[in-house]
């Protein structure tokens, strides 16, 4: 049995709407245990008898059943709880900076975390902090900039819309528990 967290990207924002009892009733439904979710944003814990080899798998069967239930275009990232804990202990940054705001960018593969990291060249480290991680990209940008910075200006960009995910730190701290 492997313990895995589903980050939905982009509910209870701009229009689509998704109550946590609703996302933890699906999840049940589709045979999964332990279900929790966590704050309003996408979060689902579960236990499923997956390995994470079976995640591609995993993942398309969860986007199918969100897509029929809320009728939206879902998109995911699936980590396991451990990748997620990984994460966040590995956050490269002070997180106890008050003026800061820390985040973690979830990617759906390697490719996507490559390629962000990439964009990333050339870009003021002082202004907009950007470090890789695992499986993730951190970002840690002075609170009030996360729209407007360079790397802000990248994560919008329609090509990684369903490709990433952002959750801030102390949301992955509630997540882990």
């Amino acid at each position: 049995m492997t313990t895995w967290v589903a980050l939905l990207r982009g509910v209870n924002v701009g229009g689509i709407t998704v109550r946590s009892a609703d996302l933890a009733s699906l999840f049940t439904t589709m045979g999964f245990t332990g279900v929790r979710t966590v704050l309003a944003s996408g979060n689902v814990v579960f236990d499923a008898p997956h390995d994470p080899a079976e995640r591609p798998r995993l993942k398309a069967a969860i986007e199918s059943e969100l897509r029929a239930q809320f009728d939206y275009d879902a998109w995911i990232v699936l980590v396991t709880l451990g990748e997620l804990a990984d994460a966040a202990d590995a956050f490269p940054f002070d997180a106890s900076d008050a003026r800061r705001q820390p985040w973690v960018v979830f990617c759906a593969d390697a490719e996507t975390r490559a390629a962000l990291l990439a964009a990333t060249e050339g870009m003021d480290a002082s202004a907009d902090p950007v470090a890789e991680g695992p499986g993730v990209v951190y970002w840690n940008p002075v609170k009030g900039t996360t729209v407007s910075t360079p790397f802000a200006k990248v994560l919008e960009k329609a090509a990684y819309r369903s490709r990433t995910t952002n959750r801030n730190l102390r949301t992955l701290r509630r997540i882990v528990g």
